[in-house]
């Protein structure tokens, strides 16, 4: 892992913490305790998570703090400090009524966090950061964790991983009303500084895989927003399931797309939609790359890396029609540059941001290249930042946390 780099996400977060430290005690009067946790990208494995499929994400430097305290009047009080705004609620009388507001994310944590049989008291909590929205770098499980981190402290308690991942994804899936998958909670929270994470989304086992020293992972973000809550992100989600459904009742054996062959699927094309297809194509073959993928990575392979990113953007693309024309030209534009490896879209699509796995010594280079083509073929200004793999936020607590 880049040091320096390490060193920069380190001093951020210390930077995100004392500010959201002192805007919290002017506004609350009492001193609070700073929790944080981590943006994600994904490497390779897009749409895979949610039917039980295989995932390459890595926990990145952006951050969402979470500041907590007590109170005593049975209240949860969240004041976002990005938002400038502050929302309460009677703890003693909530239920599942999300609002389409930013408080569904900490306020749907502390309902699953009932789920678990953990209330919590009433407390004051100030929110900050900086993980652009909409970038598919995940800022919604960021703010989940964080929150669900300063909450079980609030409460006295602890859970492993996997009990943290789950409960924010039940925030997510059956609070605010996303169909996602567990991979952004579970990376977020249990990311470890210099490794990527090869997670099994049925069995939630992984293993942590080295980055190779000679490559950077560059973060560009496309500038176009996308939303998980409903919409096209919603529409996909239901025709996997749809195909995963007649894979399920014509193939036995079959449980979740994860089991089924490209055979499988070949065989019941005429039972189910074209698009229900096309999308399950998409994640039968993706599990696949995401195999070979950590085969390439254990040999040191990252031109095999790099052609199954750009195989998997075409997928994303093609079959599961989740790209945008300015995605896909950050893609193009970063394919012609000296020194990359490979390129493709990363997080749930229509728009945000892509992944690319360049040459430590052209990373500059790459930015500046990737920057100036885009902003002169499209007129957008991208934002591109140069990444390594940093600790989620249950390894920054046994760390000490970012106070």
């Amino acid at each position: 892992m880049c040091l320096a780099i390490f060193s920069t996400w380190v001093r951020q977060m210390k930077l995100e913490s004392v500010e959201a430290l002192r805007v919290h005690k002017q506004r609350f009067g009492l001193e609070g305790r700073a929790f944080g946790a981590p943006a994600r990208v994904n490497l390779i494995g897009e749409h895979t998570d949610y039917t039980g499929g295989f995932v390459m994400p890595m926990a990145i430097d952006f951050a969402t703090v979470a500041v907590v305290s007590a109170r005593n009047d049975g209240r949860a009080v969240f004041y976002s400090l990005n938002f400038d705004e502050e929302v309460s609620f009677e703890l003693a009388s909530l239920g599942r009524t999300p609002q389409g507001h930013w408080s569904d994310y900490p306020l749907g944590v502390v309902w699953s966090l009932a789920q678990e049989g953990i209330t919590v008291s009433g407390f004051s909590m100030s929110l900050a950061g900086n993980v652009p929205v909409g970038a598919g770098l995940s800022s919604s499980a960021s703010l989940e964790v964080a929150t669900a981190m300063a909450l079980l402290s609030h409460a006295g308690q602890e859970l492993p991983l996997k009990t943290v991942a789950t409960l924010c994804r039940r925030t997510e899936n059956e609070f605010v009303g996303a169909k996602s998958g567990i991979m952004d909670q579970f990376i977020v929270a249990g990311g470890v500084a210099g490794r990527v994470m090869l997670l099994d989304c049925r069995s939630l086992e992984f293993e942590l895989l080295p980055l190779p020293a000679e490559v950077r992972v560059v973060v560009c973000n496309s500038m176009v927003q996308h939303q998980h809550a409903g919409g096209e992100y919603g529409d996909r989600s239901d025709e996997v399931t749809a195909g995963q459904e007649v894979l399920r009742r014509e193939r036995p054996g079959i449980e979740l797309l994860r089991d089924a062959t490209l055979a499988d699927l070949e065989a019941c094309k005429d039972k189910m939609s074209a698009a229900s297809f096309a999308r399950c194509r998409h994640i039968i073959s993706e599990n696949g790359r995401v195999i070979e993928a950590k085969g390439a990575l254990l040999r040191g392979d990252v031109g095999r890396f790099g052609e199954l990113m750009v195989e998997a953007h075409a997928s994303m693309r093609d079959d599961f029609a989740a790209s945008s024309p300015e995605v896909d030209t950050l893609v193009e534009i970063a394919m012609r540059q000296p020194g990359c490896f490979g390129a493709r879209i990363t997080g749930g699509g229509f728009g945000g941001c892509t992944v690319n796995l360049v040459k430590v010594d052209k990373a500059e280079a790459f930015v500046e290249a990737v920057r100036s083509e885009y902003k002169a073929t499209l007129g957008i200004s991208a934002d591109c930042f140069i990444s390594a793999p940093t600790d989620g936020a249950l390894a920054m607590a046994a760390k000490g946390g970012v106070q």
